[in-house]
């Protein structure tokens, strides 16, 4: 029987066609994986539910509001600081700081030796006033009664003379004295009449002169009368009197310090008449205006209030924001007590609203993680914000009523779309 015998030719050049096929084939696969895995996702990072913040959208009303801190402070006229009149030398602290005052209750002691010596001279110079318009005035009441004395005597003349002239008229009518003897009656009446009416005239002027001497001198005496009065009002200033009802908040000079004048001696104030001084960021503030209903929390109690002042001017990033309190203070409420304010904006009706995401202002457009119950993935999309409140911020687009989105802080997963929470 014959047999076919394979040549060694051949069966070379079949094993290296299988090689061939073999290495079609591996390219072959290598590529259609390679495409399989291009088209796949890449894996969702895993982030654990319980360090995330989730919130649900809703639909209502949303109140707008804005919070700051700050502290109560008496109102403007319920806080005196208390200057130093002259200057002096502080002798005595009589109260400490949260001693209660009365307007009378004295602070401090202060010493001029040279406001005593100017107080010792103009009482001199008052005494020396009144002792030279006492003199003055008996001088002139002398000179008067003798001006009065010579008058009278002149008008009795006149009348003895007036008198002597009608008789002689008579007796010359009748033939009983000559005419000369009647005409030298009527000359010397006349004569004592003008002289009569000058002396009257001299009483009037020298009562005028009187007059104006003495009112000069009164006012000499009360000019140094106000000078002594300034004086002594001055060294009574030396005793520093809190000049209202209220608590001592602050002394602040030391014994024998010198002071000048215009000092800040001590401060006082009325601890039952406070408002709260917020400190709102100045990008929430743009919608404050006075009237506005607010909410004062001292951590013992909230006090209602209204805005009454909003500080024209920003510092270091805040608008400070006076609070009228018009509510009760709880126990404990003093002066430089910090607080935490709320201002109420305005109510929306019928909004879509979110808990406020850690990142994201109003009226912009950030990404957030929005949940699929289904796979329980979250993935980015991107929401449009609107009108904020503290706690909450109102939704213009991106996001429906009833979805789940993350608002924490999720800048560690920027590089993804899409997270897996377990």
């Amino acid at each position: 029987m014959a047999m076919d015998i394979q040549r060694p030719a051949s069966v070379a050049r079949q094993k290296k066609m299988r090689q061939i096929a073999f290495a079609v084939v591996g390219v072959l696969v290598v590529g259609l994986v390679s495409v399989v895995l291009a088209r796949l996702q890449p894996a969702a990072p895993t982030v654990d539910r319980a360090t995330v913040w989730i919130d649900t959208v809703k639909r209502g009303d949303m109140l707008r509001q804005v919070r700051g801190l700050g502290t109560l402070v008496p109102v403007d006229e319920a806080r005196r600081q208390i200057p130093a009149v002259s200057q002096g030398q502080v002798e005595r602290i009589v109260l400490r700081p949260g001693a209660v005052v009365e307007p009378d209750s004295i602070i401090l002691e202060l010493s001029d030796q040279q406001l005593q010596q100017q107080l010792s001279d103009a009482e001199q110079q008052l005494r020396g006033a009144e002792a030279d318009y006492a003199g003055l005035e008996a001088r002139l009441q002398t000179d008067r009664l003798t001006q009065r004395g010579v008058a009278a005597a002149v008008e009795a003349d006149y009348q003895q003379a007036q008198l002597e002239r009608e008789v002689n008229e008579d007796l010359a009518k009748d033939g009983l004295v000559s005419s000369l003897v009647a005409r030298q009656s009527t000359v010397r009446a006349e004569s004592l009449a003008t002289r009569h009416k000058l002396e009257q005239q001299r009483v009037q002027v020298s009562e005028e002169s009187v007059e104006a001497q003495l009112r000069a001198q009164r006012a000499r005496i009360d000019q140094m009368r106000s000078l002594y009065n300034l004086r002594r009002s001055q060294v009574d200033q030396l005793r520093v009197r809190a000049g209202m009802h209220g608590v001592l908040e602050q002394v602040s000079v030391a014994v024998g310090q010198q002071v000048a004048p215009g000092t800040n001696l001590a401060r006082v104030a009325d601890p039952t008449r406070l408002k709260a001084e917020l400190r709102i960021a100045e990008t929430q503030a743009r919608d404050l205006t006075i009237g506005q209903m607010a909410q004062v929390d001292t951590r013992n109690g909230i006090i209602p209030g209204r805005v009454s002042r909003i500080d024209p001017a920003a510092q270091a990033g805040t608008v400070t924001v006076d609070i009228e309190l018009t509510g009760d203070l709880p126990r404990g409420a003093r002066p430089d007590l910090s607080v935490d304010g709320t201002i109420e904006l305005e109510r929306l009706d019928n909004v879509l609203n979110v808990g406020r995401p850690a990142f994201g202002q109003e009226q912009s457009t950030v990404g957030l993680f929005r949940l699929d119950p289904q796979t329980g993935e979250a993935m980015r999309v991107q929401v449009q914000l609107g009108r904020s409140s503290v706690n909450t911020i109102e939704i213009m687009t991106g996001l429906a009523e009833g979805d789940q989105v993350v608002l924490s802080d999720m800048s560690a997963w920027d590089a993804f779309d899409r997270v897996r929470l377990r």
